[in-house]
């Protein structure tokens, strides 16, 4: 049983923003069905990353739509919006994160859902939000990393502002999102109401610059600095064998303790009494030395040799996976964290499983949907069609 069975969601999402926000939602148990438009579906089908795009979609869209259901409504026509309006009192939220200014014409907006259904959760995800001078412009993951700050404190001191590699703007959007319609979820069950989220992707990636705000900017008087990959000496990355682009180890210090056992493990007590490095403030000012002594050590390991002797000794690292580390780490390998599913169009492909592991609630990884797989199943279930008035809807090209 999954920990959200019993929620209906209607998702009205495409590429990650919205799309991470209903994988999350179904993952937990939620009955997700994906609202896409006929013979086209979410543009996130099209984006080809390893496995082509075809009806079943790319592997972008394969990795943010399992466990959910797809049906195929042309919104466009006058009689698809009605068939989606006539869904609404069946399900428990509605997520989109389409661009400004669409779910206006198509006039689905809250004002009209929550009218049919007064305990409809509608969550919308837009890149500066719904209100404010810049509600009106667009934006993707890498628009909202550089509004919400992300740029600022990565990259050398010295360089430019960098992008961040990990989409946060995006799936820590969604992520958020889906935290919130299960909060409002669980607020509907003791008032019967349902209610209004307006998230934005600039705000959203504020979130993961807490740290940054308060170490480093004041209160907001001056600017968080970049800092690349050192804070204070010793904590940075170090070079392993076989000098690969991603052969590091990341070594982090916080304590005395952890500097005292940093020494002892890679076989150099004498940095203890060394004057150059006693102190934290030492290490500090000579930080681009005492690098140099601990990537001796470094140099002469793998970084998986780096992270087990480090590691075991108490000394907080890890060596730098890349993303095939994610198929052969034996620590990955033993939580499986990588899911084989059967898809009925590719075979068997290879997932990320959620995050989370929950003793009590079990949801078996399904493949995403084939564009408009369910689409007469939902309209059976939910509005007891007939297959006439499918085949007839479907021959008027309302749905796919």
């Amino acid at each position: 049983m999954g920990a959200l069975e019993g929620l209906r969601v209607l998702d009205m999402t495409q590429y990650e923003a919205g799309t991470s926000c209903t994988q999350a939602l179904a993952w937990l148990g939620a009955d997700v069905v994906k609202v896409e438009r006929p013979n086209i579906g979410d543009p996130g089908r099209a984006v080809k990353q390893g496995i082509s795009a075809g009806p079943y979609g790319s592997a972008y869209f394969l990795n943010y739509n399992s466990n959910k259901r797809s049906i195929t409504i042309d919104l466009q026509n006058p009689r698809g919006r009605e068939l989606l309006l006539s869904l609404v009192p069946k399900f428990d939220a509605f997520v989109e994160n389409y661009g400004p200014g669409v779910i206006e014409r198509l006039d689905i907006g809250y004002d009209v859902m929550s009218a049919i259904n007064p305990g409809i959760i509608y969550g919308r995800v837009k890149g500066f939000g719904s209100t404010g001078p810049y509600s009106g412009y667009k934006s993707y993951d890498m628009v909202a990393q550089a509004a919400g700050g992300a740029f600022s404190v990565t990259g050398e001191p010295d360089g430019p502002p960098m992008r961040p590699g990990p989409t946060y703007g995006d799936s820590g959007t969604g992520v958020q999102m889906a935290l919130s319609i299960t909060a409002a979820y669980i607020q509907k069950q003791r008032t019967g109401e349902g209610q209004f989220i307006d998230l934005s992707m600039q705000e959203a990636v504020t979130f993961f610059m807490r740290t940054q705000i308060a170490n480093g900017s004041e209160w907001g008087t001056k600017a968080a600095p970049r800092t690349a990959n050192r804070a204070a000496a010793p904590t940075d990355l170090y070079p392993c064998k076989p000098f690969g682009p991603n052969d590091h180890v990341y070594i982090m210090v916080v304590t005395t303790r952890m500097w005292d056992t940093l020494c002892a493990v890679i076989d150099r007590p004498e940095l203890l009494s060394d004057p150059r490095f006693a102190e934290g403030k030492n290490r500090l000012a000579n930080g681009a030395e005492l690098h140099e002594e601990i990537a001796q050590w470094t140099r002469q390991h793998t970084k998986q040799e780096a992270m087990k002797i480090l590691g075991e000794a108490g000394v907080p690292c890890s060596f730098t996976y890349d993303t095939t580390d994610y198929w052969s780490d034996p620590h990955l390998k033993e939580r499986e964290l990588v899911q084989k599913v059967d898809h009925p169009e590719l075979g068997t492909v290879e997932l990320l499983r959620m995050p989370a592991l929950m003793s009590k609630s079990d949801v078996p990884m399904v493949a995403a949907p084939l564009l408009g797989e369910h689409t007469n199943e939902v309209l059976v279930e939910d509005l007891n069609c007939s297959d006439a008035e499918i085949a007839e809807l479907r021959e008027a090209g309302i749905v796919g």
